[in-house]
């Protein structure tokens, strides 16, 4: 499919996607200037990213936890749209309920292996 064609995406049949898998993160678009993932932490879970190359934007779909951006920490739940500037250091902690993440990255976001 050539990168200006548009696309539909269906969230639910996402999230049954991404929960086969053992990564946390599934990626379902990618173009030069953007790329798409759904981002699942359980509850209690350790999140083990690091700073990206890329501005990235969160939206919160379902779960509840910390988010740490810097040095800054703050609640986020169920329809939070977070921005992260690039290179800085982020994370989620203190997971209480599973969480259910779209990521969007700028510029196509960071390499995965294949």
């Amino acid at each position: 499919m050539a990168n200006d064609e548009w696309r539909v995406f269906d969230l639910a049949e996402l999230q049954e996607k991404a929960k086969g898998q053992s990564s946390p993160y599934l990626e379902f678009l990618r173009v030069p200037a953007l790329s798409s993932g759904i981002y699942r932490l359980p509850a209690g879970a350790t999140d083990l990213q690091g700073p990206h190359d890329e501005d990235e934007v969160y939206l919160v779909v379902d779960g509840k936890a910390r988010l740490r951006v810097g040095s800054t920490e703050r609640t986020v739940g169920r329809g939070s749209l977070l921005y992260i500037p690039a290179t800085e250091s982020h994370s989620f902690f203190e997971i209480e309920e599973d969480m259910t993440l779209l990521v969007f990255f700028s510029s196509g976001g960071p390499d995965l292996p294949r």
